[in-house]
């Protein structure tokens, strides 16, 4: 989904940094292999991810939704030496093909890749975080922000994913519609806790940069 007109997406994306080979392949295998490839975050806003990453130069990075890995080497880019990213995904049946590439990059020893339920898996983790990318379920947006907001350095940046939902979030809730629900709250949230500071960016579905004070 784009908010902006089709020329002017292709003139942007046109004069934006191209992806990285390994993550060329992994975005096509991704689009021949696995369900609902829409999910990927796709070359533009990986090298968004990428470059947020770099300017950031996290040591601990955090990614709630890891899907089949893109994200999350995307985000790496950026990573100290030193660093570590934790990418916790729910999904057991596409942890071989994250896998796969994560040991095909030069962050596979950095990268732990963990399988569960991230409200569950996050209050174990025993780490600080300068950069945390939220992109998974939205009704449990909000959930993850409020687990990981004690956690963040001061100064780190918490992106969110989606949050503009299709444009959904400016049109009449349907009843049955959780998510879009869940994402008006979770925006009123990041935009109204005293403890971040929040522009929204009408990027692909909509990114959220917060940062914590």
């Amino acid at each position: 989904m784009s908010f902006i007109p089709n020329n002017i997406d292709e003139y942007v994306v046109n004069h934006s940094q191209s992806e990285p080979q390994l993550l060329q392949q992994l975005n096509k295998e991704t689009w021949q292999k696995v369900l609902n490839p829409r999910m990927l975050s796709g070359a533009f806003q990986g090298r968004i991810l990428a470059m947020i990453s770099k300017l950031i130069q996290p040591t601990t990075i955090l990614e709630i939704g890891t899907y089949t890995g893109y994200s999350a080497l995307c985000l790496a880019e950026g990573m100290k030496a030193n660093g570590t990213l934790y990418t916790i995904d729910k999904n057991e049946e596409l942890e071989d093909f994250a896998k796969k590439y994560f040991d095909k990059s030069s962050y596979k020893n950095q990268i732990k890749h963990l399988v569960g339920n991230a409200l569950d898996i996050i209050p174990i983790i025993d780490e600080k975080f300068d950069l945390v990318f939220i992109d998974a379920d939205k009704c449990n947006y909000s959930n993850y922000f409020n687990l990981v907001i004690d956690k963040m350095n001061t100064g780190g940046v918490i992106l969110s994913d989606n949050v503009l939902w299709n444009g959904k979030v400016v049109e009449e809730i349907k009843p049955k519609d959780l998510d879009t629900k869940s994402l008006v709250e979770y925006n009123k949230l990041l935009n109204s806790d005293n403890r971040i500071e929040t522009v929204l960016l009408p990027i692909r579905d909509g990114l959220s940069i917060s940062r914590v004070k």
